[in-house]
């Protein structure tokens, strides 16, 4: 078992129990420069819809913020974590942190140490950047960025940059003492089982708490439960970027489920059938049939809507909605408005952006 930092008892008990846990975007000006007040006004609409904890400079806030030419990494990071300290003392509601860590295993340890030294809670790992390396390779990245930071895994789908990772790669990273979660999202049954059968065998089920980004699955997971040799494993709650939207709701949601199971299941069919609504509203904002490259536009456009965001700029130029995603978009937002939080949104705005 290798040994790193753990999370604080309070921290280890709310990630447990399960919460809803937005990828924050990036909120940008016309000059695509950071927009620092609506930034930290996502960050207070997030608080206040209930949100347990916030992702940074993970792939909804754009990897682009490592380029020295934006260097907005660390920036993006402080206004998330003293934005996140003020709720807390006006509110007595702990908040985790969570910030994405990227990169070979210099770049990673680096991203780490900041994270942990802002008062990070927890290092999102991605793996993407090894994409050849072996999985002792990989397991040894996994340990030494463990040693900077509490991990919270991170299975990300081979569309938008992941790589494949087998059973066998999980199965030893669940033996990593500072692995505190895991986000499973390879938009894959298969290999979402994998991961599920991994924590389940290595022993560590009860600590490791696992987490959907599974975005056409959201409500499945969430409702299923997983035999693994006689042990019932569980998703305690989901870290989406489809959560960076419509907030409020998604919260509700994850509360009505915790209520559906506290009566055996009572009322899950009527949970599941939310779920087409769900899974469509994602594929027009995600943009899922131009395999996703125009995901991140498609959330600025619902937060330009409800006004938390200026526009839908991203740090590249050419990044935007892809043709007829505008149209997709308007389909579904007339379709599905119980998916919607505008008016929670309106009731606040101009208090989160003060």
């Amino acid at each position: 078992m290798a040994h790193g930092p753990k999370l604080d008892p309070e921290a280890a008990r709310l990630i447990a129990n399960g919460m809803v846990i937005p990828a924050h975007p990036l909120a940008l000006t016309a000059q695509r420069k950071l927009d620092e007040r609506r930034q930290v006004g996502l960050t207070r609409y997030y608080c206040d819809a209930g949100a347990g904890g916030i992702a940074v400079a993970v792939h909804t806030t754009q990897f682009a913020i490592r380029d020295p030419k934006f260097a907005l990494f660390e920036p993006v990071l402080r206004l998330a974590a003293s934005t996140v300290r003020q709720f807390q003392s006006s509110s007595g509601k702990r908040v985790l942190l969570i910030a994405g860590i990227c990169g070979e295993t210099p770049q990673a340890l680096r991203e780490a140490r900041l994270a942990g030294d802002l008062g990070f809670d927890l290092g999102l790992l991605s793996l993407a950047s090894l994409r050849d390396a072996t999985d002792c390779e990989l397991i040894a990245h996994c340990r030494a960025v463990g040693e900077a930071i509490p991990l919270f895994g991170f299975y990300l789908q081979p569309a938008v940059g992941g790589r494949v990772l087998g059973y066998e790669f999980w199965r030893r990273f669940c033996d990593i003492d500072s692995v505190a979660a895991i986000k499973v999202a390879p938009f894959n049954r298969y290999q979402t089982v994998d991961v599920l059968r991994a924590a389940g065998d290595s022993g560590r089920g009860s600590e490791i708490a696992l987490y959907t980004g599974n975005d056409d699955n959201i409500i499945p997971d969430l409702l299923s439960d997983f035999d693994v040799n006689g042990r019932t494993m569980r998703f305690a709650g989901g870290l989406l970027g489809q959560w960076s939207v419509w907030t409020r709701r998604a919260v509700e949601l994850l509360e009505n489920i915790r209520s559906c199971r506290e009566k055996n299941g009572a009322s899950a069919l009527d949970i599941l059938a939310r779920s087409g609504a769900l899974t469509d509203a994602n594929a027009a904002l995600f943009d899922a049939k131009n395999s996703f490259a125009g995901c991140i536009a498609g959330l600025h456009e619902i937060l330009r809507r409800q006004g938390l965001l200026a526009g839908r700029w991203c740090l590249d130029e050419q990044e935007d909605l892809s043709p007829g995603q505008m149209q997709e978009i308007e389909r579904v937002c007339a379709s599905y408005p119980a998916l919607q939080d505008d008016e929670f949104v309106a009731a606040h705005l101009d208090r989160w952006l003060a």
